[in-house]
């Protein structure tokens, strides 16, 4: 990739632009674990990995990983995801893997003190199995339970299952765990939210990201006949789910920081003339303070055994994912502070509202994450979009972040 500063950033969202023709629906972005279009961009990004000499290999889970520099030298890694929500857009995950490919191009003919492994991690989103962060969870050596990869999809279809049919081998997962050698994590992705452009900055510092709890509600009632059963009769699963998520809108508007979303519901037997006798609905809650959160869940549970009772649907739940707050390394932090102000670009501190990599890798690894500005504040849809002065802002902030912690590590092997 080469060029001037424009070019370079034009063509790295052109690979985006790319690698989202790979999909699973004809017309949309879609991109799932370990499913077909998969195998096209894994070899779309080998091409380029290896173009400029990185040593590549794909893992036990899938992920996409090419080393740059001497084998037994201490490892950075530069990582995001490469599966897609839904009809998503071009750069969420994708971009921050190709922005570590175009780095390892800015560095040809350079030697730094470390090598730098980039990783496309194989699943983040948690669409499949309704489980976020396979791939990195994979890395840090806390997937090989058999209950996660007994997990199944919506065709029955086993974690264990997809990874053999994708051609690997679950047994093989001990081996896909980061080396001893790794000192460091970084990651770019765009922000998601409308922050950065509010304040007209094209990069944000990533502090620390918020805690999650993803959960599954299920109301109970009976299916019974619209016309002929009496409203004071009826035990309508649906309208006890309907009056709990505008209780959950409510409570999350009167808590500040607080996010609290139902944003998938499954109604059963699911037609217009007869009383949904069940509904499945999801709940996500986030926020900075793991407390706050915790409390949250407990009163929103509350609220739906409450909407229940009134009508006698009965209410269970299950917790599929609870994720602590993650605070981010500070010195890497301060670091990435240091060198965009040296790039010439003003930054923000802020925190991350949405789950990353970075928040799986953080309690293991030192780590870091800048926020590119995401246009209009849109992300997980098909008009997502990145300035090319914010990919070059990106970039040179990179290369900058590269040449401080190359003098760190040079000062340590002398200290």
């Amino acid at each position: 990739m080469t060029g001037t500063k424009t070019d370079r950033a034009t063509a790295i969202i052109a690979r985006c632009r790319e690698i989202a023709a790979h999909t699973e629906v004809p017309g949309e972005i879609t991109r799932l674990f370990l499913t077909p279009p998969m195998h096209s961009v894994h070899s779309l990004l080998r091409q380029w990995m290896e173009s400029v000499r990185m040593a590549v290999h794909i893992d036990a889970i899938g992920n996409l990983r090419g080393r740059w520099g001497t084998a037994n030298s201490p490892r950075l890694i530069i990582g995001s995801h490469l599966d897609t929500v839904p009809n998503a857009g071009a750069f969420d995950g994708v971009l921050g893997v190709v922005l570590g490919i175009a780095i390892i191009e800015e560095l040809q003919g350079r030697s730094l003190p470390f090598s730098i492994e980039v990783i496309g991690f194989s699943e983040e989103e948690g669409v499949r199995f309704s489980k976020p962060f396979l791939g990195s969870l994979a890395v840090v050596g806390n997937l090989d339970d058999a209950d996660t990869l007994k997990r199944t999809d919506q065709n029955g279809i086993s974690i264990s299952d997809a990874i053999r049919a994708y051609g690997l081998n679950p047994r093989d997962l001990p081996e896909a765990v980061l080396s001893k050698d790794t000192f460091a994590y970084l990651e770019f992705h765009i922000e998601q939210g409308p922050v950065l452009e509010s304040e007209e900055l094209s990069l944000g510092i990533v502090e620390g990201l918020v805690g999650q709890t993803r959960m599954q509600f299920l109301f109970v009632g009976q299916a019974n006949h619209a016309g002929t059963t009496p409203m004071n009769l009826r035990h309508d699963a649906m309208a006890a789910a309907a009056e709990w998520i505008v209780a959950v809108e409510e409570y999350a508007n009167s808590h500040e920081g607080l996010v609290a979303t139902v944003g998938k519901l499954e109604a059963s037997p699911g037609a217009g003339n007869v009383i949904a006798g069940a509904v499945k609905a999801s709940l996500d809650v986030r926020h900075a303070d793991d407390q706050t959160r915790h409390n949250t869940v407990t009163a929103l549970t509350q609220s739906a055994t409450k909407a229940g009772a009134k009508r006698g649907v009965q209410v269970t739940t299950r917790t599929e994912m609870e994720q602590p707050a993650v605070p981010l390394d500070p010195h890497l932090t301060t670091t990435l502070h240091n060198a965009a102000a040296k790039a010439g670009f003003p930054t923000r501190r802020m925190t991350s509202g949405a789950g990353h990599d970075a928040m799986i890798i953080a309690p293991t690894i030192p780590s870091a994450m800048l926020f590119l500005r995401s246009p209009g504040g849109l992300s997980h849809h098909p008009d997502e979009s990145v300035l090319p002065q914010d990919v070059e802002a990106a970039l040179a902030t990179a290369m900058e972040f590269l040449s401080q912690l190359s003098d760190d590590r040079t000062k340590d092997d002398h200290a």
